[in-house]
């Protein structure tokens, strides 16, 4: 069965091609040209992931977004724009998107960052009859079943990505992990500005998962390198 993509996209020669382009890639593509008929299609058809337009008529694709999560927190959102600054992006990732690529992209760089989605999807799912283990390390507990993470009596969800990072952090509880070995597990592809995005993630994991996300002591930076998990908190920097 082909992969349901919607491209949510309001120039329509972009949305041709992009049409154009995913059938010939075996996916089967659907179009809406606007946020209101976005999430009527999304809500009719359940498409397998979602290319997400920021600047959109009736609903900005931020609003799109927020309503999908609200109705499924693990179809991946891709979100399209023209805007390439740092509150554009930090917005999305908060809205609960998995990626954001910034208008003009390579054909290569797209088709790439779709299989990378379909990849980590996959990958958070359990086998047949295996249920898939409870993340726990100092008062954080991750249910990867409900993508949802509890600090404490606090409860907030996750996205797949983010729960992509958390696995992988705590399969290597104690270990520096460098920039280079996050990208290649969790996001699969190499790409322009991929760094600063991982720094996002990082920035919105810490949201849920310190104290004081200024001054963590969970999740630590280890400069020049990457990322660290400490097992139970350690003193802030």
């Amino acid at each position: 069965m082909k992969d349901r993509i919607l491209i949510v996209e309001d120039e329509a020669p972009l949305a041709a091609g992009l049409k154009d382009l995913l059938s010939g890639e075996g996916y089967l593509p659907l179009v809406a040209v606007d946020g209101r008929q976005a999430l009527e299609i999304y809500r009719r058809r359940k498409p397998d992931l979602v290319l997400l337009d920021v600047m959109l008529p009736e609903k900005s694709g931020y609003e799109v977004c927020r309503e999908i999560r609200k109705e499924d927190p693990r179809v991946p959102i891709l979100m399209l724009t023209a805007k390439g600054e740092e509150l554009d992006r930090i917005a999305g990732l908060e809205l609960g998107a998995d990626d954001y690529i910034v208008k003009p992209f390579g054909v290569g760089e797209l088709l790439a960052r779709i299989r990378a989605a379909f990849r980590r999807q996959r990958a958070l799912e359990p086998g047949p009859g295996k249920e898939p283990e409870e993340l726990v390390f100092a008062d954080v507990r991750v249910d990867p079943r409900r993508l949802e993470l509890q600090k404490g009596q606090r409860r907030c969800p996750l996205t797949p990505r983010e729960l992509a990072l958390l696995k992988l952090f705590c399969s290597r509880r104690g270990e520096v992990l460098d920039r280079e070995t996050l990208l290649q597990k969790v996001w699969g592809v190499r790409y322009e500005g991929t760094t600063r995005t991982l720094d996002q993630h990082v920035a919105q994991l810490r949201k849920k998962i310190e104290d004081d996300p200024a001054r963590p002591r969970l999740l630590l930076t280890v400069h020049g390198v990457g990322y660290r998990l400490a097992g139970e908190p350690e003193a802030a920097d």
